[in-house]
């Protein structure tokens, strides 16, 4: 029999231990349970050490609420949330665990919510109060590749799915308007640089990035560095590597 290895990440103890007491009574599922996202993460690192990998992460979608975190208001197309709600962690684990499955587990259904989570990685996003053969049904299914969603939920999730294409696509539109000095400069701006920062990095005076910067804000549609830098986030930019891309002077188009 092949045995499948659940770790159930919730905060709430009683329904942590609950829900993998039922998960362990079927006879191919072996489950554990961690309380936060640093221990979940222990977890995996540990069963990739003993050779025991997990196959499914359950993850509360509010993770980290109990203790007084509250989930960041986002945008279409802004991504993960940062913090420690489930969808972060969710994210973390598609970088650095690839081959786990992750179902988010949710209170409610938020259609902008299981958005974000199926952009962050996640295979499935399920009602807390659902039916165990229905939380069975979807564990099985993710490790098939397939994403289970409620049917209530697939309309506002299309919906949003594709105002956050349309949010990138526009971004991306704008950022290509940018010149090469331009691009750069915005990349040292979502790494959150200052004009002195971002002068020194790339041998420019403070004057010519000021300048740099506010054609940015400009060709971006822009009335602040915290907005650009939104933007960027939404068309895919990336931040300038400060560990180790290194800005050559020669040929700089200052």
């Amino acid at each position: 029999m092949v045995r499948i290895r659940v770790l159930v990440v919730d905060d709430h103890r009683i329904f942590a231990e609950s829900l993998a007491a039922a998960l362990a009574a079927e006879p191919d599922v072996d489950v554990s349970a961690a309380g936060s996202g640093p221990a979940a993460l222990r977890c995996l690192e540990r069963a990739v050490a003993e050779g025991r990998r997990f196959d499914v992460l359950l993850v509360d979608a509010d993770l980290g609420a109990a203790a007084g975190a509250v989930p960041a208001q986002r945008g279409p197309g802004s991504g993960p949330p940062p913090g420690p709600d489930g969808i972060a962690l969710v994210a973390g684990v598609r970088v650095s665990h690839s081959g786990v499955r992750t179902v988010v587990l949710a209170e409610r259904d938020d259609p902008r919510r299981a958005a974000l989570a199926l952009q962050a990685g996640a295979s499935g996003w399920v009602a807390k109060d659902c039916s165990l053969s229905r939380l069975l049904a979807v564990i099985r299914g993710v490790l098939r590749e397939e994403t289970h969603l409620p049917p209530a939920l697939l309309t506002g999730v299309l919906r949003e799915l594709t105002a956050a294409r349309k949010h990138r696509t526009d971004s991306e539109r704008l950022v290509e308007s940018l010149t090469p000095r331009e691009h750069e400069v915005l990349r040292c701006m979502v790494a959150g640089l200052g004009r002195k920062d971002v002068a020194a990095r790339l041998f420019l005076s403070p004057h010519t990035v000021r300048t740099h910067m506010q054609n940015v804000l400009g060709k971006l549609g822009v009335h602040s560095t915290l907005a650009a830098v939104a933007l960027a986030r939404r068309a895919g930019v990336r931040p300038a590597d400060l560990a180790g891309d290194v800005v050559e002077r020669s040929g700089q188009l200052a």
